[in-house]
C-alpha cells in the first residue's frame, strides 16, 4: 500500500494531480481524513527545484548510435530522445494517452480518419514554430518504405497524411481504434520538416537542446529556455548520459556518486543495492520481455519441429528464479502478457519437457551443435541465461554452442542479423502495436522472420474490429499461431529495475511503460535543494 501512496506523492510533487484528487484517492486507499491531509501537505510541499546537473549511467549505448530518431534502437538513444525530442502524445503511467503537440485528437465514426489539432506556440530549438506541416513531414518520413524507421511497421496502415490549417488529417486503410497510442512511439519525434533535411541534427521541441553527442561515450543537453512545459519538465540546468555498458561499473558509478541514476540493475545484486545508503531500487512490472529469437526462414530454424524442440527445452521456472530472481513472470512464446487488457489468460502455459523436446528434435532430423549468440547488453543476466539454457537443452540431447558477442555493435551486427540470438523488447501499449512493430511480415523489426499471410490478415482484422470481445478472440488466435509455429522463445517477462540516489534526487514516478520512467526520468526528476 505504501507504494501506492508514494506514487500519489510523486504525482502531486510534479503537479500532475490536484489536492482534491489526492485526498480522494488517498481515502480510497484506506487513509483516514487526518492522515490523508498530512500526506497531502508533505506531497504538495515537494515541488520541483530548478538547477544543477542530473547525470545517468546507462547501458545500451554504441559507437554506431545516431541522433536520427527513426534509428532509435537501444536504451541510450531511447532515453536521450525523450530529453531533446517532443512528441504528439505520450503514454501515462495509468495506461492512457496524454496530449502534447497534438492538443486534440478525434476520429470519424468508422475510426478510419483521424484528425489531430496541433497546439499553438510550441517552439523548436532552432526558433521555428511547430506547424501541422512539420508533423505531416515527420509521419511521411517514418512511413516511407526506404526510411528504415523502427516505426515503419505501425504506420503501414496509413493511406494519406495532409495538413489542413492547424489540423493534421490521417486516413487509414483499415479502421484502428488504437491510433492515438501509435503516435506515442518513441521513434516519432517531431522535427522541423520532419527531419527530411537533416534527421541527425537533434532538433525538436523537447525540454533540452543537444549539447554533447559522443555516441558510445556520452550525451548531454542544456535546458531549452522556451520549452512549452517548463513547469513540468526540464528542471535541471543540464542533463548528462554516460554510457556504462558494464553492470558492475554502472553500479559503482552510482555508489560513488558519479551518477544519480542507473538503468538495468541486475536482479542478482538488487539486495546489495538496497543496502546502499541513499539509494533506492525503482522496479515496476510492465510489458517488457527478454526473448530468444530464431529466424523462421533460415536453416535449421526453418523447421518447425526444431523450433518446437528448442521451446520445449526451455526451463522457464528455473530461468525466472535464477536469472530474474523473481523480478518478472514466465513467458509463453508470444509477446503478450497480463499487462495488456485483451490478454487471454486461458492459453495453456508451455512447460519444460525434455522428453517431448527430444522427440521433436529427433523428428526434425537435425544433428550437431546449434549456435546461440548472446551479450551482456542483450538484457541483465543474458550470458548466464544462455548458459542455463544450454544446460536444459542438454537434458533433451540438444547441443547448444554459445558465442559471447561484444556489447559495442551487438544491436547493429547481431540483433536482427544473426539467426539465433538473445534480445529484449520493452513491449508496446497495445497488442496491435506490438504485433505490427515486430511480427507483421513487412515490419522492419521482424527479428524472428515470422512471415505468415494469415497472421497479417488477422492483425488487420483485429485493428479494424471495434467490438472488444471479438478483438480479444482474434488476438488469442494470433497468440496461438505464434506460440506453436513462430520463432520466438519467451522464457520470461521482466520488470524494469532501475536505481536512483533518492538522497540527492526527487520526483521519481513508477511507470510501467518503460525503464527510467519511460525515458523521462532525467527531465522530470530534480535535484534536492
Amino acid at each position: 500500500m505504501q507504494t501506492e501512496f508514494d506514487h500519489l506523492a510523486a504525482l502531486a510533487g510534479k503537479g500532475r494531480i490536484s489536492r482534491r484528487d489526492f485526498l480522494g484517492r488517498a481515502a480510497a486507499l484506506g487513509a483516514s481524513a487526518a492522515l490523508a491531509t498530512t500526506l497531502a501537505g508533505k506531497a504538495f510541499a515537494a515541488s520541483p527545484v530548478k538547477g544543477g546537473i542530473i547525470k545517468a549511467g546507462l547501458q545500451g549505448g554504441e559507437s554506431t548510435n545516431s541522433l536520427d530518431p527513426a534509428l532509435n534502437l537501444s536504451q541510450v538513444t531511447y532515453n536521450f530522445c525523450k530529453q531533446w525530442g517532443e512528441f504528439l502524445v505520450r503514454l501515462t503511467p495509468e495506461g492512457g494517452v496524454e496530449n502534447l503537440i497534438a492538443e486534440e485528437i478525434g476520429a470519424s465514426a468508422d475510426a478510419k480518419i483521424w484528425t489531430m489539432k496541433i497546439r499553438d506556440g510550441i517552439e523548436f530549438h532552432n526558433g521555428k514554430t511547430v506547424t501541422a506541416e512539420d508533423v505531416v513531414a515527420t509521419l511521411e518520413r517514418h512511413a516511407d518504405e526506404k526510411s528504415k524507421s523502427g516505426a515503419l511497421g505501425i504506420l503501414k496502415n496509413i493511406k494519406t497524411i495532409k495538413a489542413d490549417g492547424k489540423d493534421v488529417v490521417v486516413t487509414l486503410g483499415d479502421a484502428d481504434a488504437d491510433f492515438p497510442y501509435l503516435m506515442a512511439d518513441y521513434h516519432l519525434v517531431i522535427q522541423p520538416n520532419g527531419g527530411k533535411d537533416n534527421p541527425n541534427a537533434g532538433i525538436s521541441a523537447g525540454p533540452y537542446k543537444v549539447a554533447v553527442n559522443q555516441p558510445g561515450v556520452k550525451h548531454g543537453g542544456e535546458r531549452f529556455a522556451n520549452y512549452w512545459r517548463g513547469d513540468k519538465a526540464g528542471h535541471a540546468d543540464q542533463i548528462e548520459i554516460v554510457v556504462i555498458n558494464d553492470p558492475t561499473a554502472r553500479l559503482a558509478a552510482l555508489q560513488g556518486g558519479q551518477v544519480h541514476l542507473i538503468n538495468r540493475v541486475e536482479p542478482k545484486v538488487v539486495d546489495l543495492v538496497k543496502r546502499m545508503p541513499g539509494v533506492s531500487i525503482e522496479n515496476v512490472a510492465g510489458r517488457g520481455y527478454y526473448p530468444f529469437n530464431m529466424f523462421c526462414d533460415t536453416a535449421p530454424f526453418d523447421n518447425n519441429d526444431l523450433r518446437m524442440a528448442l521451446k520445449l527445452a526451455m526451463d522457464r521456472e528455473e530461468m525466472l528464479d535464477k536469472i530474474l530472481r523473481g523480478y518478472g513472470s514466465v513467458g509463453n512464446d508470444f509477446p503478450i502478457n497480463e499487462a495488456y487488457p485483451l490478454f487471454s489468460a486461458d492459453i495453456e502455459q508451455r512447460k519444460f519437457d525434455p522428453e517431448k523436446a527430444a522427440a521433436a528434435y529427433k523428428k526434425s532430423g537435425h544433428s550437431g551443435p546449434i549456435l546461440l549468440r548472446t551479450s551482456d547488453v542483450a538484457f541483465p543476466g543474458a550470458v548466464d541465461a544462455a548458459q542455463l539454457y544450454q544446460q536444459s537443452c542438454a537434458k533433451a540431447g540438444i547441443k547448444i554452442e554459445i558465442k559471447r558477442e561484444p556489447g559495442d555493435g551487438y544491436w547493429s551486427e547481431v540483433w536482427n542479423k544473426q539467426p539465433f540470438s538473445l534480445s529484449y523488447w520493452g513491449g508496446r501499449p497495445t497488442q496491435g502495436q506490438m504485433y505490427s512493430t515486430g511480427y507483421l511480415s513487412t515490419a522492419d523489426w521482424n527479428d524472428t522472420r515470422f512471415k505468415r499471410p494469415e497472421f497479417d490478415k488477422m492483425l488487420y482484422t483485429a485493428r479494424a474490429e471495434l467490438d472488444q470481445a471479438k478483438r480479444k478472440a482474434i488476438y488469442r488466435d494470433m497468440a496461438m499461431l505464434m506460440r506453436d509455429e513462430g520463432g520466438l522463445i519467451v522464457p520470461f517477462f521482466n520488470q524494469f529495475v532501475d536505481a536512483a540516489n533518492t538522497k540527492k534526487l526527487s520526483g521519481w514516478v513508477k511507470n510501467p511503460n518503460g525503464e527510467m520512467m519511460d525515458g523521462y526520468a532525467l527531465c522530470e526528476c530534480w535535484l534536492n535543494a
